[in-house]
């Protein structure tokens, strides 16, 4: 399992890269078991009322969430290539430019830390 993390705007997101032989989710449209890498992150953008309050560059932002689409792929660089833009364009959706979001890899991610 790897964590690909986004920060920008004072806030962050954080994905998960699931590699074969890791213990997949279960939730309905979870990784295809095929696929040798799947990619599962939180999708969201903004909306004018309602919503998630979020503190975005000193401004509050209203977020609506999307169901995660799992994505899969071959190889490690095409998935952390898709995990990269995944978090920039989220980052985008909300008014933040995705060149300025830093992303962090941490592939010595422990499942364990996730659960608490």
């Amino acid at each position: 399992m790897i964590l690909v993390r986004g920060r920008a705007g004072g806030t962050e997101l954080t994905g998960t890269l699931y590699e074969r032989g890791d213990r997949a989710p279960s939730f309905r449209g979870a990784p295809d078991e095929d696929a040798a890498y799947v990619w599962v992150c939180d999708e969201f953008y903004e909306v004018d009322s309602g919503g998630s309050t979020q503190l975005v560059d000193g401004r509050e932002v209203n977020l609506a969430f999307e169901s995660p689409m799992p994505r899969g792929f071959d190889t490690r660089d095409q998935a952390l290539d898709g995990a990269r833009e995944h978090v920039r364009t989220q980052f985008a959706r909300i008014g933040v430019d995705g060149d300025e979001v830093e992303i962090e890899i941490d592939a010595e991610a422990d499942e364990s830390a996730l659960e608490e």
